[in-house]
């Protein structure tokens, strides 16, 4: 279909506007990671597309045509980590630590990363790839080389320079075929649209209330456990497990951040631990949090 049409259907404002079929998703962004059209429409289309909003048929469709261009390589015993592409401006990246505590638990960490993406100027998973050494048990994919069609539009996304639907649908590309997966959440009702977004792609699908929108736990927040069409709730308190960790609610280097890896407080590793602990919680191997944290000891 001509692209313009699309660009009609979510930018002529609200008694002009209407939601594409799945197919037409399909279409849509197709057309746009072959970048057969200008990027002024590609922009056009995603701001307009973000204020109509977007629905989950709209979502699929775009999802459905990204993974036709995904080139997968299958991790057993796995799990994929869901990081926002605009990084961490306030706290520190802790999967690191968590795979080291992992690393004797059969349990791989799949992680993604590519240039940083709209609108948060943060510290990203390809910046931190760039300069730790990473356990074997972590799994790194660079998009330019399993995805580089969506990596090619980072240059009109920056020029556009806000969120758009993009920032949804990049966070779990299931890359390496994990039954399971965990992302960020930040309001309640995001959870069902991730849920019906990605959830039937995995045996066991979580969301937490984690850090700057990350799959990682650095205070009280919650767990939300998709399984068989089954959403479970859990309330995970850190001083529970003895911890108190105090967030940064400033800016942080990307020295500061590497440096906490490097040399990480008594705290800071037990919040790794606690992490550990979810992810063997969501993978199955514990009945619970608390087990799989006395099981890390």
């Amino acid at each position: 279909m001509d692209f313009f049409k699309y660009i009609h259907a979510v930018g002529t404002g609200v008694k002009g506007n209407r939601d594409l079929t799945f197919e037409e998703s399909v279409d849509m962004m197709t057309q746009i990671l072959e970048q057969d059209i200008p990027s002024e429409q590609i922009s056009a289309f995603l701001l307009g597309w973000r204020l109509k909003p977007e629905t989950i048929d709209e979502f699929r469709g775009a999802v459905d045509a990204c993974n036709r261009y995904i080139k997968k390589t299958d991790v057993a015993n796995s799990i994929e980590l869901g990081y926002p592409f605009d990084g961490k401006a306030k706290n520190p990246y802790i999967f690191p630590l968590v795979a080291k505590i992992l690393e004797s638990k059969d349990l791989n960490l799949v992680l993604i990363g590519d240039d940083k993406q709209p609108a948060k100027n943060g510290i990203t998973i390809k910046d931190i790839s760039q300069n730790i050494k990473f356990e074997s048990n972590i799994h790194y994919f660079d998009r330019s080389i399993f995805f580089n069609e969506m990596h090619k539009l980072t240059d009109v996304r920056n020029k556009l320079g806000l969120r758009t639907a993009f920032n949804t649908i990049e966070k779990l590309p299931h890359v390496a075929n994990s039954k399971y997966a965990i992302t960020g959440v930040y309001h309640r009702p995001y959870v069902k649209k991730y849920i019906d977004i990605f959830s039937h792609r995995y045996e066991r699908f979580a969301l937490i209330q984690g850090n700057e929108g990350t799959p990682e736990l650095f205070s009280k927040g919650r767990l939300w456990l998709s399984e068989n069409k089954n959403l479970t709730e859990y309330v995970i308190d850190p001083k529970h497990y003895g911890i108190d960790y105090q967030k940064s609610w400033g800016s942080i280097s990307y020295e500061e951040s590497l440096a906490q890896l490097k040399d990480p407080s008594d705290e800071f590793l037990k919040l790794a631990k606690l992490n550990g602990a979810i992810y063997l919680f969501v993978v199955n191997k514990a009945k619970s949090i608390d087990e799989a944290f006395e099981m890390l000891d």
